[in-house]
């Protein structure tokens, strides 16, 4: 079963947010069919930690505007990977450095990735 409407509206407005407060590389990867937790990643980077808030900042507040709040968050503090999960969506915001290193695309690489809007850009490979 593929990721909900609802699920793909929230990855796209998390995806939106992010490339407003120009997030590196943002995808979204729909892994309802592997993961019965969430429907949807969306996985962005930034090149320091305080790019890293404000892009997190953005986001929550974009989703708030729908109604949205994160059930759990988490590294904030440091703002090196912050995880914000929202249920249907959970959105990855990595230092670049840490993004790399992870490489949470290549573990869901098996999964389709949404189609987002043209505003959120090119991932940084495909330039």
């Amino acid at each position: 079963m593929a990721a909900t409407d609802h699920a793909r509206r929230l990855a796209e407005v998390a995806a939106l947010a992010a490339a407003d407060k120009l997030a590196h590389d943002v995808v979204a990867i729909d892994v309802s069919e592997r993961l019965p937790l969430t429907d949807c990643f969306v996985i962005a980077s930034a090149p320091n930690e305080r790019q890293v808030q404000a892009v997190v900042d953005s986001i929550e507040e974009k989703l708030r505007d729908s109604d949205v709040k994160p059930v759990r968050r988490e590294g904030t503090q440091e703002a090196r990977w912050v995880l914000l999960d929202f249920g249907d969506v959970v959105v990855h915001v990595f230092h670049s450095d840490e993004r790399d290193f992870y490489g949470l695309e290549r573990l869901w690489k098996d999964c389709p990735h949404l189609e987002l809007p043209a505003e959120v850009g090119l991932p940084r490979s495909a330039e």
